[in-house]
């Protein structure tokens, strides 16, 4: 029988980033996946602290920055890969009235520090953008594909990861901990992603599928090092590539890539893009989404060391750090959650 603190399941954003905070807090720990959910490895990754929809904050950018970027910063060292490029996003302009919102928004005390005032002129004969681009500063992009390969290589190394699919069934209750076919643990969280559906003790969560799908393609006329935003991203990843999404899908919850979305996105990206281009690549996979577009984090109201960390949406790689910390703290120091992410916001 193996002795650990923690059982994970899951080993995406949500998995590993949790699986970091154990690691930094000399906890021990196995991790189990079968690597079945795809939402981080088809991830844009961008950490980015404004809606550019409506030139709004997002909850709580500040603070996850502030946690999310130093652990970004110790991976890089511990895998001794690149995960972090800084790179700036520029807010495509369709209307003078566009321009007209965001000198407001940038105006305002929480957006001032993430909010360029100043308007760039377009000077790349590729795009299409007569009223030019608003600049976002302090945004990058974390290479997911890279950390969540680099992390799981680096955990079968360690013998703390077991690719197989969880069998909910043989899950035990033991008094004070739980048994999981060999393994002995006192804690157990489940961070499934999409998964969570046919998870028994926490199906009953609004957890919401939102299938992305994310084209890369070769434009080697086009020449830009930011990323742009406009009916959708456009993301450079160096050799004339750049990665180009995402649609949203609620009906079809398969991983298997479409026609229809490759049209779709083809169809925005001719909206303002001027250069030719080749589709080279095209992947798919299922947001873990909520209703209030906030994460689910907590404890099982039966099981006390049974937990659910999911629900990321589309700014994984800048909240997964943070509710992670916050999991950990609410488990191991009695720290409450905040309401906003807490899974009694659903309890009847």
């Amino acid at each position: 029988m193996k002795k650990v603190d923690y059982i994970i399941v899951g080993s995406g954003l949500a998995g590993i980033l949790f699986a970091e905070v154990l690691t930094r807090q000399n906890k021990s720990f196995v991790v189990i996946d079968d690597a079945s959910q795809q939402s981080s490895v088809v991830a844009g990754g961008l950490y980015n602290p404004v809606v550019l929809k409506r030139f709004t904050e997002v909850w709580k950018a500040k603070e996850q920055l502030e946690i999310a970027l130093p652990i970004y910063q110790r991976l890089e060292a511990l895998l001794q890969v690149k995960l972090d490029y800084k790179i700036p996003v520029r807010r495509l302009f369709n209307s003078i009235e566009e321009q007209n919102n965001w000198f407001i928004a940038s105006d305002k005390p929480n957006l001032s520090e993430f909010l360029s005032d100043t308007i760039i002129s377009n000077k790349n004969q590729c795009i299409k953008a007569e009223f030019g681009f608003g600049e976002v500063l302090n945004t990058g992009r974390v290479d997911t594909n890279s950390l969540i390969n680099s992390y799981k290589n680096e955990l079968q190394s360690k013998n703390q990861l077991l690719n197989e699919s969880f069998d909910y069934d043989l899950l035990k209750q033991k008094n004070n901990h739980i048994k999981y076919k060999k393994i002995e643990a006192t804690q157990i969280v489940f961070a499934e992603g999409f998964g969570l559906k046919r998870n028994p003790f926490f199906n009953h969560l609004p957890l919401n599928g939102t299938k992305g799908e994310l084209l890369t393609i070769h434009a080697p006329d086009l020449k830009i090092d930011y990323v742009l935003k406009s009916s959708v991203f456009l993301i450079p990843l160096g050799d004339n590539l750049y990665r180009v999404g995402a649609t949203y899908e609620w009906e079809d919850m398969s991983n298997d890539i479409t026609l229809k979305a490759k049209d779709e996105l083809i169809k925005k990206l001719k909206r303002f893009l001027t250069c030719d281009f080749e589709v080279v690549d095209q992947v798919a996979g299922v947001r873990p989404t909520v209703t209030d577009i906030r994460p689910i984090v907590g404890r099982h109201l039966e099981h006390k060391n049974m937990y659910v960390l999911n629900g990321l949406g589309t700014r994984g790689v800048m909240i997964a750090p943070y509710v992670s910390q916050k999991l950990f703290d609410f488990i191991e120091n009695g720290i409450s959650l905040e309401k906003e992410i807490n899974i009694n916001r659903f309890q009847k």
